[in-house]
């Protein structure tokens, strides 16, 4: 048992180092604009700040060893005040520095004064070290004043462990 919890951290450190690494070497993920998206002229906005996330291992006595699912958690602070719930699954391989991760969660609060929720979706990998991240707004998702929304998020790990996103989004 005392493995599998070291198998656990590994899966989830694996997570979030493809996060870090991937901020550090200056890779970011993009959105390709729709048709719709391309007839309306619309102003890209940023909203940043930082954020709390607890991520939370699934047991299942049943799984492959390689496969991990995790609950998560978040508290988003900043030009976002919102919180999050979603669903991570993680891939382990034989080979150090080499994994995946897919995630989707739910957001529900307030973007710069617009109350609503969006949903985003998380694609992360490392081969050998190399790591490709991108989070897109799902498209259609948002609600309530954020119905329409469209858009990409970076996350950045400082050094401390600290987290902090960069929300890039368009609004009819």
């Amino acid at each position: 048992m005392n493995s599998m919890k070291h198998f656990v951290a590994a899966i989830a450190t694996l997570a979030l180092l493809c996060i870090a690494l991937l901020n550090s070497a200056g890779a970011q993920s993009t959105v390709p604009a729709s048709s719709a998206q391309q007839k309306e002229a619309s102003v890209t906005n940023h909203a940043v700040g930082p954020f709390d996330v607890k991520v939370v291992k699934q047991e299942d006595p049943d799984a492959d060893s390689s496969v991990g699912r995790f609950t998560l958690d978040k508290q988003y602070h900043g030009d976002l005040d919102a919180t999050a719930k979603g669903q991570m699954l993680t891939a382990s391989t034989e080979v150090k520095g080499s994994g995946a991760y897919v995630a989707v969660e739910r957001v529900n609060g307030t973007l710069k004064g617009r109350d609503g929720g969006f949903a985003l979706a998380h694609i992360g990998t490392m081969a050998q070290n190399v790591p490709s991240l991108t989070i897109n707004i799902v498209p259609d998702s948002g609600t309530g004043q954020l119905k329409g929304i469209a858009g990409k998020m970076t996350i950045t790990i400082a050094p401390d462990g600290k987290h902090s996103y960069d929300l890039e989004y368009t609004l009819p």
